[in-house]
């Protein structure tokens, strides 16, 4: 995403108006194809590989608009969205039964009644990713979001909620079946620390900015983002 911002912003910036339009449809294509081929996952691994293509379609929500905000919302979208995975796909690998690793999210059942602390870091990823206020994944999203609008692209920005909406539900399913779901085998409790600790990171690291979004420090994060772009 760094080079391709380097390319159409570098490169093509003078000319905004021959690329904006394909860049958006390739963003609304992302979205929605990540969104909607996510619905009918019950594989976790499979569910968040199409939960990235719908993230990268947000990312190109802010590289669209053409302008030196919205790159400034993709750099800070990325960095969420990278800490955010890296917890999860943790997580990922920590699910196992019997010394085996397993995949199926009606494995998570009831996962709360005996793994309260990851059960906890978990939801608030996947509400977070959902990009449910005032996690900062709702921060990373409505600036993309503002970006797009800015640019007189309201329609992306439309869309953009749309989809949000509809890849809400499968990170909601995954919290629904750790704290409400039936009654399962539990998966081994003994899992390598290194992940845990890296879960538990993650999370506090999404609940830090948070507090920083909440406190309107978010200009100081777009800053030293951008700084580090370039």
């Amino acid at each position: 995403m760094g080079l391709f911002a380097r390319v159409v912003h570098d490169a093509f910036g003078g000319v905004v108006g021959d690329w904006q339009q394909i860049v958006a449809v390739f963003s609304v294509i992302s979205m929605f194809l990540g969104a909607i081929a996510a619905i009918g996952q019950r594989d976790i691994k499979r569910l968040m590989a199409y939960s990235s293509i719908a993230h990268m379609g947000f990312a190109l929500m802010g590289l669209a608009s053409g302008t030196t905000f919205g790159v400034q919302a993709m750099l800070i979208y990325m960095v969420i969205y990278a800490t955010m995975n890296i917890g999860a796909f943790a997580f990922i690998l920590s699910m196992e039964r019997d010394g085996r690793l397993v995949s199926n999210i009606a494995d998570l059942q009831m996962y709360s009644t005996y793994e309260p602390l990851k059960a906890l870091c978990v939801t608030a990823l996947m509400f977070s990713m959902a990009g449910v206020p005032p996690l900062v994944g709702f921060f990373g999203k409505f600036y993309v979001l503002r970006a797009a609008y800015d640019a007189g692209l309201a329609w992306l920005a439309i869309a953009g909620v749309i989809a949000s909406v509809i890849g809400a539900f499968y990170y909601i399913r995954i919290v629904y079946f750790m704290y409400f779901g039936d009654e399962t085998e539990p998966m081994d409790s003994h899992s390598p620390r290194r992940l845990t600790v890296i879960l538990v990171v993650s999370a506090a690291l999404m609940l830090l900015g948070t507090f920083f979004s909440l406190f309107g420090l978010e200009k100081f994060a777009l800053t030293a983002a951008i700084s580090l772009a370039g």
